[in-house]
């Protein structure tokens, strides 16, 4: 097997996270950046970027390639999917977008050179390689490990830091294997200055990711929770963290409502993994309950039960 170090890329999806990555990437590489939504691409052809995260002149001066046209994208040595991943009504992940993007690569795939598939999307352990490996399978007639690769390189931005860009932070990579591995830490390594850590393994990098939000909103719910407290206490939570903070170890989290499109959804596809496991995640599901019933100006809202119970595996 010989992966490209120099590889012809495509990125699926051009949103907050698919475009500023592509037109990172397209100042070392030859890149694509593929959407369906051709009201999206003919406005980011002149240079306009609904989601903010990319300034005009930036666009303007990048050589990446901008298409909503699958037949365009085929072809290439590299693929990497930034579609959303949901939850439905009920709280459980939607893997709608995701498969519907797995199955766009697989049509654009070519067996006659090995092609390596690397995902973004936040999911929990198991979906790359159990999931959308077979599937790819399936719709394109390839063998993963012969004509195509699976990689994963969780995005980990938030909407509209400016500090924390895509091309300053740490890029995790993991691949099949150590080969796939290699070429993911190189690739990623020419576009950030943060650079690349190697994970174990693909699973292990999907669940790296998966818990980054949920660590963060299980702080953010003991933070509501003790604020409901201290209210009945006729205490200011203010003045309580300022003496706590005092101490060297003390974690430095404040009340309030999660923000951005993934940290009020990520815990539930932990969730959800857990539960298909047989276990139920009671800390995670009561972050989860009291982040939701909580709102400011209001610290002893009742629980709902429809947001205290685990959602369905």
């Amino acid at each position: 097997m010989q992966l490209k170090n120099d590889p012809r890329i495509v990125v699926v999806g051009l949103g907050y996270v698919g475009l500023p990555l592509a037109v990172a990437l397209a100042d070392h590489f030859d890149v694509t950046g593929f959407d369906i939504d051709a009201t999206r691409v003919a406005e980011l052809r002149q240079g306009r970027d609904r989601t903010n995260e990319v300034g005009e002149d930036r666009i303007s001066g990048s050589s990446l390639v901008l298409t909503d046209s699958a037949e365009s994208a085929r072809g290439a040595d590299l693929y990497i999917v930034t579609v959303p991943t949901p939850v439905d009504d009920a709280n459980r992940p939607d893997l709608t977008p995701l498969l519907a993007a797995t199955e766009t690569v697989a049509r654009m795939i070519d067996g006659g050179r090995p092609t390596t598939i690397v995902y973004e999307s936040t999911v929990y352990p198991g979906v790359t390689e159990d999931i959308c490996g077979p599937l790819i399978e399936r719709v394109s007639g390839l063998v993963r490990g012969t004509h195509f690769y699976l990689g994963y390189s969780p995005e980990r931005v938030n909407p509209g830091d400016r500090e924390h860009s895509v091309d300053r932070i740490v890029k995790v990579v993991a691949g099949e294997n150590a080969a796939v591995s290699g070429q993911l830490a190189h690739v990623y390594g020419q576009m950030t200055t943060g650079g690349t850590f190697q994970a174990r393994s693909i699973k292990t990098a999907e669940a790296a990711k998966v818990i980054e939000n949920a660590q963060r909103d299980i702080n953010i719910a003991f933070m509501n929770e003790i604020t409901q407290i201290f209210a009945k206490l006729g205490l200011s939570t203010g003045d309580v963290l300022a003496a706590a903070q005092t101490k060297w170890n003390f974690l430095g989290f404040h009340p309030g409502l999660v923000g951005g499109h993934c940290i009020g959804v990520d815990p539930y596809y932990l969730s959800h993994c857990a539960q298909s496991l047989g276990h139920l995640p009671r800390v995670i599901l009561a972050g989860r309950a009291i982040t939701t019933a909580w709102a400011p100006g209001s610290p002893t809202p009742s629980t709902p039960a429809a947001a205290a119970a685990p959602a369905a595996c």
